[in-house]
C-alpha cells in the first residue's frame, strides 16, 4: 500500500542503486513507517582495471543519492531521512595490476537530516601506514554508536559500544 499510494517526483536514471533507491523513496513517502533500509551496490571489489570501473560507480552513487534526496525533497521528507555508507572492506595504497587490495580503513559517508557539520575527520595520511594500511581515525562502531543513539533513542552503551566519534554531529 505504501509503495502504491505514492510516486517518484524525480527521474533516477538506470543503474541498480538508483532503482533500489526509487523503491525505498515511495516507501518512504507512502509512509510505510519503516525506520531503516538497506541497499547495495556490487562492483567495488576493483583489484584491476580500476581507473576504468570506479569512476561509474562513484557517479552512481552520486546520481542515486542526488535524485533520492531531490525526491523526498518534493514531499517536504528530506530533512527527515539520513543515509550512509559503508563496506565491509577498505582499499590498500598500494597498487596492484591497476587495482587495490583490501585494506583497514574506509570512508563512511553520512548524508542528508539534520547533520550540524558536513565533514567529520581528516584525510588519510598516505605515507603513514599499518602493513600497507591506512590507519583509521574513527572506528566504525562509534559511528553505528551515534546513529543508534541520535536516530533511534537507544543507548548504545546496551549493545556494548561506545559514543564518542561523532559528537557534536546531530
Amino acid at each position: 500500500e505504501a509503495y502504491t499510494s505514492s510516486d517518484n517526483s524525480v527521474d533516477y536514471g538506470n543503474n541498480e542503486l538508483s532503482r533500489q533507491l526509487s523503491i525505498v523513496a515511495r516507501l518512504i513517502k507512502g509512509r510505510l513507517g519503516t525506520k531503516l533500509y538497506m541497499v547495495t551496490l556490487d562492483g567495488f571489489d576493483t583489484h584491476e582495471n580500476q581507473n576504468q570501473s570506479h569512476p561509474q560507480l562513484m557517479n552512481n552513487i552520486a546520481t542515486a543519492v542526488s535524485a533520492f534526496y531531490d525526491d523526498l525533497a518534493a514531499d517536504n521528507m528530506d530533512k527527515s531521512v539520513l543515509s550512509m555508507t559503508f563496506s565491509e572492506f577498505g582499499r590498500r595504497v598500494s597498487e596492484n595490476s591497476g587495482g587495490t587490495d583490501h585494506g583497514a580503513a574506509a570512508p563512511m559517508y553520512i548524508i542528508g537530516g539534520k547533520l550540524k557539520s558536513p565533514i567529520v575527520g581528516s584525510n588519510p595520511n598516505l605515507t603513514d601506514l599499518d602493513r600497507g594500511d591506512l590507519k583509521y581515525k574513527i572506528d566504525f562502531r562509534s559511528v553505528y554508536a551515534s546513529l543508534i543513539q541520535n536516530n533511534f533513542k537507544i543507548d548504545p552503551k546496551q549493545m556494548g559500544i561506545q559514543n564518542d566519534a561523532l559528537r557534536g554531529l546531530f
